[in-house]
C-alpha cells in the first residue's frame, strides 16, 4: 500500500515538474553542466549561437547602429534586436533583420544556426549574388531576402528547403530562374513572391506552380511571363488551384496568356491582378469565379470595349467582386446598363479611358457601392435630376468629365457623400445654397476647381468633417471670403473674385492646416498677427493680392513652411528677424512688394535648404550679402530691380547646384488628400522669372531652370571670373547696371546658357571669339555698351537681330550694316539668300531655312490648335490641365535641341 502511495506521489510530482518546466531554467555554458535556477528566471540563449551571431555581424555594413546591441558583453543574444529564441531550448529561431539598410556580406556562420525557422532580410542593401549555402538551412519555413540588390540566377538549392511555407524573393534588382523544377520540392509553399524577377527561361512554370497543392498567394510582378516559350506543358481542363491572390501585372502579356491563366484560377481566387499588360478584353471563365472579390485590369494598353468587358465578367463574378480598378485601360463606348449586375461592388475606379455617354443610372442604384472614380473621360451626367435617396455612395471624382454646364443637382441626392470632386468638368453655373449645408459635418473632401462657377460662398463652418480639403480655385467665386472650420488641412481659393480682409484665418486657429493658397484675387489688408497657431502650415501663398502693411513677427513661428508666395503685393517694411526660424523653406519669393532694408545676411546662414530665393521689384539696398553664397542648393537667385549696390560677388561659383547638374526632388509639396480614390495630390512651385524679355511664370519645370537674375541695379565692379564656373546655369542676366571691364574670356564654358543680357551696362573691348561656340544660346542682348571689334562669326551670333547689338558705337560684322576695316562687299555674303556659283543655297542657308521653316510650321500649328481651345472653355481647361506638367520643359527642350542640332550641322 505504501508503495502505491509512493508510486503516486512521484507521478504526481514528475506531472507538477512538466507543466512548471517552462520556468526552470538549464543553463548550458560552452557544454558545461546543466544546472538549475530560479523558476523566474528564462531560459537564455546557448553561448555558441551567441558565437555564431557575433561572426554573422562581423562582415556587415550597419550605417544606422541597428545591429548595436549585439555585442559579446550583453551575455543573453535572445534579447538582441531582431533575435527570437525558443522559450523552452534557448536555440535562435528567428533572425528579423528587415528595414535595417543593412550591407556587406551574409557570412556562412548561419549554418551553424540549425534550428533557424525564420530569416527576413528584406529590405537592406545585400548585393553580388544570392549564397546558394541559404539551402542548407533546412528548418527553414519563412526565408525574405526582397528588396536587396542581388543579381544573378536564384540558387536551385533552394529546392531543399522542404518545410518553406512563405519564399520572398521580389525585387531584388537583375535575378533570374534558369530552371524553375527547384520549386516543385516546396510542397508546404503557400506564399511565392518573384516580382522582377526574370523568368523567361522557365519553361513549364504554370505545370511546377499548379503542383504547389497549398499555395495560396503568388505575385509574379515584371517576371517577364510574356517571353516564355512554352509556359505550361499542357493544358489542363480543370483546376485543382489553392490560390487566393494573384498577381501578374507588368509583365506585357497579350490575351494569349488567358490558355495558361486557367490552371491558376479556380472558385477560390479572390484577388486578381493583371494592370499594366496589352490584354483587349477577358474571357467568359473569368465571370465564372464566383469568389474574386477584387480584380486589377489598370493600364493595359489595347483597346477594349466597355459594354463586351462588362458582359464577360458578368457570371457569378458580377455577384461577389467588390473592388474594380481600370483606369487608363484604352475602355471604349457607353457606359453600359450591365453594370447593375455586379450588386456586392464596392470600389469602382475607370479613370482615364475613353468612356462616352451619360452615366447610367443603374450605378448609382448597387446597394453597396461607395465609391465611384469615373475622372478624365467624356461621360455626361445622368439624364435624371434625381437619384435613389437609399445610395451608399461616399466618393464621387468627375473631374474632367463633361457633366456641365449646369450645376448637377441630382449630386445632392446622396446623402452619404464624404468626398467630391467636379473639377474641370465643364460647369458654368451657380450653386444652389442648399447644395452647401447638403452634407452636415461629413464632407471631408471638395473640389470644384478649374470650372466657371459664378456665386458667392456662404459660411461653411458645420459643414466639413475632420482634416477635410477645400478647393475651389480658378472659378468666379465672389465676395468675402467665407468663415470656414477650424479643422481645415487644405485651403485653395485661387484664382477667383474674392475681396475683403483675410482676418477670417484666425478662425482657423489649433487645426491641421497645411496648405493655404489664397493668391490671384483682389484681398486687402493687411496679414493677421495670428500665425504662430498654423505650427503644421508647410504653404502659404498670398501672391497677387492688395495685401500691404509689415510681415507680422508671428511668421516666424511657421517653422514648418517650405514655400511662402507673396508676390506682387503692396507689403513693405523690414523683413521681420523671426523669418529665420523658417529653416524648413524651399522657395522664398517676396517678389514685386516694397519691402525695404538690406537683404538679410540670416536668408544664407539659416534658410540652407532654399532652391529658389525671389526677392526682384523691391526697395532693398546696400550690397548682396556674402553669407547668400552659402545656399549650396539655390537654383532661382533673383534680386534684380532692386537699389542694391558695390559689386557682385566672386563667392557665387559656390552655388553648387548651378554648377553640376543636381535637380530638386522636393520642389514640389504632397498634399494628402485622405481617401481610398485619391490619397495624395501635388502642389508646384510657381515663380515669375524675368525670361527673355518677358515676365514669365514657370510651374511645373521650374526645377528644370537655374537662373541668376541681378538686372536693374546700381551694381558696380567688372564680372568675377569665377562666374564661369557655373556650367549648369541657363539664364544670366546682368542687365542695367553699372558694371564696366570685358566679358570674362571663358565665358564659352557656360554652355548650358539659354539666355545671356549683359545690356545697358559699361562693358568695353571685344566679344569673346569663343562665344561663337555657345550653340545653345538662344537670347543674347549685349546692347549700349562699349563693346568694339567684329562681331565673331557663327550661325548663332548671327540669327540674332541688330537691336541686340546697338548702342555700340565700335561694333561692326553682321548682323549689323556696318562694315569691319577691310571688309569688301562681295566678301560678305547675305544672311539668307542664294549661295555662289551655282545659284543654289549653301548648306548653311539650307539648315537655316529648315529652323525657320520649321518654327513656323510649328506657331502655325499651335494657333490652329489654341484657336480652339480659345473659342471652347472645357477643351482649354482639359488642354491645360494635360499639358501644364511640362509646357515649360517643352519650350526648355525644343530650344535645346534645335541648338545642338544646329551645332552639329557646323561640326
Amino acid at each position: 500500500m505504501n508503495h502505491c502511495v509512493y508510486l503516486i506521489f512521484l507521478l504526481l510530482l514528475f506531472f507538477i515538474v512538466a507543466k512548471t518546466g517552462s520556468q526552470l531554467v538549464v543553463v548550458g555554458e560552452g557544454g558545461g553542466d546543466d544546472t538549475y535556477n530560479d523558476v523566474n528566471m528564462k531560459i537564455k540563449c546557448l553561448d555558441k549561437e551567441r558565437l555564431v551571431l557575433l561572426l554573422f555581424k562581423a562582415p556587415l555594413q550597419d550605417p544606422y547602429g541597428h545591429l548595436s546591441t549585439w555585442i559579446a558583453d550583453k551575455h543573453d543574444c535572445c534579447e538582441w534586436k531582431g533575435v527570437m529564441c525558443d522559450e523552452q531550448t534557448g536555440h535562435v529561431t528567428e533572425l528579423d533583420m528587415s528595414f535595417y539598410s543593412l550591407g556587406g556580406e551574409i557570412s556562412h556562420s548561419l549554418l551553424n544556426l540549425t534550428y533557424l525557422n525564420l530569416l527576413d532580410l528584406s529590405y537592406n542593401s545585400f548585393n553580388g549574388t544570392i549564397p546558394n549555402f541559404i539551402g542548407s538551412l533546412t528548418e527553414l519555413r519563412k526565408l525574405d531576402l526582397s528588396h536587396n540588390s542581388f543579381f544573378g540566377t536564384i540558387p536551385p538549392e533552394f529546392g531543399n528547403l522542404t518545410n518553406l511555407q512563405v519564399l520572398r524573393l521580389g525585387n531584388v534588382e537583375r535575378c533570374r530562374v534558369e530552371k524553375v523544377e527547384w520549386l516543385s520540392h516546396l510542397s508546404h509553399l503557400e506564399e511565392l513572391d518573384m516580382d522582377g524577377i526574370s523568368l523567361a527561361k522557365a519553361d513549364h512554370w504554370v505545370d511546377v506552380i499548379s503542383s504547389l497543392q497549398k499555395l495560396s498567394v503568388l505575385s509574379l510582378e515584371g517576371c517577364e511571363l510574356s517571353q516564355v516559350m512554352n509556359p505550361y506543358s499542357s493544358f489542363l481542363n480543370s483546376s485543382s488551384s489553392s490560390i487566393v491572390k494573384l498577381y501578374l501585372n507588368d509583365n506585357n502579356l497579350n490575351s494569349s496568356m488567358y490558355r495558361w491563366l486557367f490552371p491558376l484560377t479556380s472558385n477560390s481566387i479572390e484577388i486578381l491582378d493583371l494592370t499594366s499588360n496589352m490584354l483587349d478584353g477577358i474571357p467568359k471563365y473569368l465571370g465564372n469565379l464566383c469568389n474574386l472579390k477584387t480584380f486589377y485590369f489598370d493600364n493595359n494598353s489595347a483597346v477594349v470595349k466597355f459594354p463586351d468587358f462588362l458582359h464577360n465578367l458578368s457570371g457569378c463574378t458580377s455577384l461577389s467582386i467588390q473592388r474594380f480598378y481600370a483606369t487608363r485601360s484604352q475602355f471604349t463606348g457607353p457606359f453600359s446598363d450591365e453594370i447593375q449586375n455586379f450588386s456586392s461592388l464596392i470600389w469602382l475606379y475607370l479613370s482615364d479611358n475613353h468612356l462616352n455617354g451619360s452615366i447610367s443610372e443603374k450605378l448609382w442604384e448597387l446597394p453597396s457601392l461607395e465609391t465611384v472614380i469615373v475622372s478624365f473621360n467624356n461621360v455626361t451626367a445622368p439624364s435624371s435630376s434625381h437619384l435613389s435617396s437609399l445610395s451608399s455612395i461616399q466618393s464621387i471624382d468627375l473631374r474632367s468629365s463633361n457633366i456641365g454646364p449646369l450645376f448637377p443637382k441630382w449630386i445632392q441626392t446622396l446623402k452619404n457623400l464624404t468626398r467630391l470632386d467636379l473639377s474641370n468638368s465643364g460647369i458654368s453655373d451657380t450653386i444652389p445654397l442648399e447644395f452647401w449645408d447638403m452634407w452636415p459635418s461629413r464632407l471631408g473632401y471638395l473640389n470644384l476647381s478649374s470650372n466657371n462657377i459664378s456665386t458667392k460662398v456662404p459660411d461653411l463652418l458645420s459643414n466639413f468633417a475632420n482634416t477635410s480639403v477645400i478647393d475651389l480655385s480658378f472659378n468666379n467665386f465672389y465676395g468675402s471670403i467665407p468663415n470656414v472650420p477650424s479643422i481645415l488641412s487644405t485651403l485653395d481659393l485661387s484664382r477667383n473674385k474674392f475681396s475683403g480682409g483675410i482676418s477670417f484665418i484666425c478662425q482657423i486657429v489649433g487645426g491641421p492646416l497645411s496648405f493655404l493658397d489664397l493668391s490671384h484675387n483682389s484681398l486687402t489688408g493687411q496679414l493677421p498677427d495670428c500665425l504662430w497657431h498654423f505650427e503644421h502650415l508647410e504653404v502659404l501663398n498670398l501672391g497677387h493680392n492688395n495685401l500691404f502693411g509689415r510681415l507680422p513677427p508671428s511668421i516666424g513661428s511657421l517653422v514648418e513652411l517650405k514655400m511662402l508666395y507673396l508676390y506682387k503685393n503692396n507689403f513693405s517694411g523690414e523683413l521681420p528677424l523671426s523669418l529665420k526660424n523658417c529653416t524648413s523653406l524651399i522657395s522664398l519669393n517676396l517678389g514685386a512688394n516694397k519691402f525695404s532694408g538690406n537683404v538679410p545676411v540670416w536668408i544664407g546662414e539659416n534658410l540652407s535648404g532654399l532652391y529658389f530665393l525671389i526677392l526682384r521689384s523691391n526697395n532693398f539696398f546696400g550690397t548682396i550679402p556674402l553669407q547668400s553664397c552659402q545656399l549650396a542648393n539655390l537654383q532661382i537667385l533673383d534680386l534684380s530691380m532692386n537699389n542694391l549696390q558695390g559689386t557682385i560677388p566672386s563667392c557665387l561659383s559656390n552655388l553648387t547646384s548651378m554648377v553640376q547638374q543636381v535637380f530638386s526632388e522636393d520642389v514640389t509639396y504632397t498634399r494628402i488628400l485622405g481617401t481610398e480614390a485619391v490619397v495624395a495630390d501635388t502642389y508646384i512651385v510657381h515663380a515669375m522669372i524675368e525670361w527673355q524679355g518677358d515676365e514669365r511664370e514657370f510651374s511645373t519645370t521650374l526645377k528644370l531652370v537655374k537662373s541668376i537674375d541681378l538686372s536693374s541695379n546700381n551694381l558696380t565692379g567688372q564680372i568675377p571670373y569665377q562666374i564661369t564656373n557655373l556650367h549648369d546655369l541657363v539664364s544670366l542676366s546682368l542687365s542695367n547696371n553699372n558694371l564696366f571691364g570685358e566679358i570674362p574670356q571663358k565665358i564659352d564654358k557656360m554652355e548650358k546658357l539659354l539666355t545671356l543680357d549683359l545690356s545697358r551696362n559699361n562693358f568695353s573691348g571685344g566679344i569673346p571669339p569663343d562665344m561663337s561656340q555657345m550653340s545653345l544660346l538662344n537670347y543674347l542682348d549685349l546692347s549700349y555698351n562699349n563693346l568694339s571689334g567684329r562681331i565673331p562669326t557663327s550661325t548663332q551670333l548671327q540669327s540674332f537681330p541688330p537691336s541686340r547689338y546697338s548702342g555700340n558705337a565700335h561694333l561692326c560684322g553682321p548682323p549689323l550694316t556696318k562694315k569691319c576695316p577691310g571688309d569688301e562687299e562681295s566678301e560678305v555674303p547675305p544672311l539668307i539668300g542664294k549661295g555662289e556659283g551655282d545659284g543654289e543655297d549653301t548648306d548653311d542657308e539650307v539648315e537655316r531655312w529648315f529652323y525657320i521653316g520649321g518654327g513656323m510650321g510649328f506657331a502655325t500649328g499651335f494657333w490652329i490648335a489654341c484657336g480652339s481651345l480659345l473659342l471652347n472653355r472645357r477643351w482649354r481647361h482639359a488642354f491645360f490641365h494635360f499639358f501644364d506638367s511640362f509646357k515649360d520643359w517643352v519650350y526648355v527642350k525644343v530650344v535645346v535641341l534645335v541648338s545642338s542640332l544646329r551645332r552639329g550641322g557646323q561640326m
